[in-house]
């Protein structure tokens, strides 16, 4: 019988947590990401840091598969607005402008909801990661989550490193730090479930500012449904025209 050399037993435990990792990821973007092509119902709160209420917004995600999203703002202040995100390129279209706007993941919606916290729902495609232990999900809790560090793999994702905890049965998102380019840290995120005992999807995603303003934005999934987009609303050409979108 061969014995297997330290370096390669090594290099096939690295490999293994690594296709692990992906796996743990592929099932905690369920949680969000409920069907391939779906249309999500979002309403975001923003309160101050003192815990009074800011502003309030409205907006319809068409979340498809491709790293493909369209944001239709619903409120009467942003009535007509539209994001749309093709893969590392995001577009904001003005009623009334005749042609669309070259924008960033990390502009902001609403907030500290940025377009990125917004229009994409998945990890597993975006990041590579390792599995750092198992660690309390919080201050607070007694139970375990595995903690998961990961690495952006692509340029137009809004943050190039997340620390996210789990849960260790389901893998639900329980908690995550969030980083921008220069690594420091932006967001803290905490994910509210349906259930707590026996979770399916995310409720609401509640963003801390770590920066600047300490303002805290609530993030609540108000109704998803499976729905595929026509491909034409997927054009910025197109929604420049202001079409209506039904």
């Amino acid at each position: 019988m061969k014995l297997i050399p330290c370096f390669l037993l090594t290099l096939l435990t690295a490999q293994a947590f690594a296709q692990d990792v992906t796996s743990v990821l592929k099932a905690t973007d369920k949680f969000r990401m409920t069907a391939e092509n779906l249309q999500v119902d979002t309403l975001i709160n923003v309160t101050n840091a003192d815990g009074t209420p800011d502003k309030e917004r409205r907006y319809t995600v068409f979340a498809q598969a491709g790293r493909q999203s369209l944001v239709v703002m619903q409120s009467p202040a942003e009535k007509g607005q539209k994001v749309l995100m093709l893969g590392d390129d995001f577009w904001l279209l003005m009623p009334g402008s005749q042609r669309p706007l070259r924008i960033t993941p990390m502009q902001k919606l609403l907030g500290d909801a940025s377009t990125g916290d917004v229009a994409t729902m998945s990890w597993a495609n975006d990041y590579a990661g390792k599995l750092v232990g198992e660690e309390p999900c919080d201050a607070a809790a007694k139970q375990a989550c595995l903690h998961l560090s990961l690495n952006a793999t692509r340029k137009g994702v809004t943050y190039q490193r997340i620390e996210l905890w789990v849960g260790k049965t389901r893998f639900e998102p329980v908690r995550a730090d969030l980083y921008v380019l220069s690594d420091k840290l932006a967001k803290q995120a905490m994910f509210v479930m349906d259930k707590p005992t026996a979770p399916t999807m995310v409720l609401e995603m509640v963003l801390a500012d770590q920066v600047s303003n300490h303002k805290v934005t609530h993030v609540r999934y108000l109704n998803r449904k499976a729905r595929q987009v026509p491909p034409e609303w997927l054009n910025p050409m197109f929604l420049v025209r202001n079409p209506p979108l039904e």
